[in-house]
């Protein structure tokens, strides 16, 4: 292993997007158990510290990879794609407009059903967006389109978030 690696070589994966969560799951088990701290305390507190940085790094690697949002971002960093989410907020006006749409559908939903409604179309269009995603890192390889798709499904995510805290506040 390399702390250097990119965390789908530490994890012996392709760099695409679409992985098998059962194969991220036991590698990243087999790797924590490689890594553990206690197996090497028979050498020492130095070699123990070592494998407690090799413990993070596999740990943040596996979240990373395991969540679909992070793993695209990661991809089309990897690729001199930078997300920046936090300085680029542009979005085609159509996805805006579908914003406020939605926006709106959630400041006057009344009900759970109303919500759930609305949950259900964001469930959707995410389930679209991670389609696309796909499609452009592993058979296009268009990482710069993949970008504005990933802050797409950072959006979708947050307001998927803000829906749910609706309905928390209806339910309780």
């Amino acid at each position: 292993m390399n702390l250097q690696s990119d965390d789908f070589e530490l994890f012996g994966l392709e760099r695409r997007f679409k992985q098998d969560r059962p194969d991220l799951d036991a590698r990243w088990k087999d790797l924590q158990r490689q890594a553990h701290p206690d197996k090497f305390s028979a050498q020492g507190a130095a070699a123990q510290r070592v494998a407690m940085q090799w413990s993070v790094r596999i740990n943040e690697a596996y979240q990373r990879l395991k969540n679909p949002l992070k793993r695209a971002a990661y991809l089309c960093e990897l690729h001199g794609a930078a997300v920046n989410a936090e300085n680029n907020t542009a979005m085609p006006a159509s996805f805006l407009m579908q914003q406020m749409q939605w926006r709106e559908e959630l400041d006057e939903a009344q009900s759970a059903q109303d919500l759930e409604q609305i949950g259900q179309q964001c469930r959707q269009a995410e389930r679209d967006v991670l389609l696309k995603i796909e499609q452009l890192l592993d058979q296009s390889h268009d990482y710069a389109a993949a970008v504005a798709q990933v802050r797409a499904l950072m959006f979708i995510e947050r307001f998927a978030s803000d829906v749910n805290d609706r309905l928390d506040q209806i339910e309780t």
